[in-house]
């Protein structure tokens, strides 16, 4: 009969994750994360989740490790930076779309299969113990902080102190006991309000609460037609919005500290124009890492044509007939998005200051 492996300490689980350049590590109980499922109960009653599932769907689920690992005892939990030491030149041709940092690569892969392989040396140890990482099977943010690993910022991101809130988070939930954090990290904001203010849509609502019909960065994912009212806000954003921790002081400040190299299949840009003549396969080749609707290409497309109307050349012949091809398009939404962008173009043309 095969004897367990030792039980690795917290400090060799350091080490191993910090092999895999994850240096923010930090341990809770496994217990159930009450304020966190009261807020999401909250907000959802307050119709801030603006149909978002996610975490949202199954709070009770969402807010209990327990219900991830029967008997769990610990949470181990971990952040990831991916704030780069480099970043790509925005391209001069075609509609440039902007990407948010966090989907220039997945981020979580690296996580995830360090935390597996962490995983794996405690169940070796005859302890159950799962990793999980942007599953929706628990609330990061909640479960990172009562961990000690940060406080919440206004923008709702955890700032992890001398970091700021350039990181991906990802947990283990084990049935092994580990020692938790005592006190959770102080607030670290102070009276700093800036990433409220520079908010594009207005979407922080209150310290901490964000109205996600008004986050650009879920009416990018969500389904449906973008309220016209929003696309010129929208600008050259095709997936993600990263303003609110751009505006953050201490993000901005401290946040170089932990950056890690440029990948070399990063993608900071990509041509809108090319989105909306790619195919299905092509797209989901190269970003199939980014959360779809039901992996529907047409909320891609559907963004690239605001995009177009926003920042494309009006003098651009392909410009025009690409929108004048959509414009005609069966689908419904993307002939509606088309028509808009045709007609903002059309404004920007006029707006434009003559030679």
């Amino acid at each position: 009969m095969r004897r367990p492996d030792p039980l690795p300490s917290i400090d060799e689980i350091r080490e191993l994750l910090a092999a895999d350049g994850i240096n923010h590590v930090g341990v809770t109980t496994a217990d159930v994360l009450d304020e966190a499922r009261r807020e999401l109960f909250r907000r959802r009653a307050a119709g801030l989740h603006d149909d978002m599932e996610f975490t949202y769907r199954n709070p009770e689920r969402s807010t209990d490790p327990g219900r991830a690992v029967a008997d769990a005892r610990s949470v181990i939990v971990a952040a990831r930076s991916y704030l780069t030491d480099n970043d790509p030149p925005m391209p001069v041709d075609g509609a440039p779309a902007r990407i948010g940092r966090y989907a220039w690569v997945d981020h979580y892969a690296p996580l995830r299969a360090s935390l597996r392989a962490v995983a794996k040396r405690i169940r070796a140890a005859d302890q159950r113990a799962v990793a999980f990482a942007d599953d929706n099977s628990m609330v990061d943010r909640a479960v990172a902080h009562r961990a000690g690993l940060g406080w919440y910022g206004k923008n709702a991101n955890l700032l992890l102190p001398g970091a700021g809130s350039w990181f991906v988070l990802g947990s283990i939930v084990t049935t092994a006991r580990y020692d938790p954090v005592d006190t959770p990290v102080a607030d670290g904001c102070g009276t700093c309000r800036r990433c409220i203010d520079e908010c594009p849509t207005g979407a922080i609502v209150a310290p901490g609460v964000i109205d996600a019909g008004r986050c650009l960065s879920w009416v990018l994912q969500k389904p449906g037609s973008i309220p016209a009212d929003m696309r010129p806000a929208i600008h050259d954003r095709i997936y993600g919005c990263d303003d609110c921790q751009d505006a953050c002081p201490i993000s901005v400040r401290l946040g170089p500290r932990n950056a890690a190299a440029l990948e070399p299949a990063a993608d900071a840009w990509v041509d809108a124009l090319w989105l909306l003549s790619a195919s299905d396969d092509d797209i989901e080749t190269r970003f199939g890492h980014w959360y779809v609707h039901a992996r529907d290409l047409r909320w891609v497309r559907r963004n690239a044509l605001v995009v177009v109307g926003n920042v494309g050349d009006p003098a651009d012949g392909r410009v025009c007939a690409t929108l004048d091809r959509y414009r005609l398009d069966i689908d419904p939404i993307l002939a509606d998005h088309a028509t808009w962008a045709l007609a903002r173009l059309a404004e920007r043309r006029t707006a434009a200051p003559s030679a």
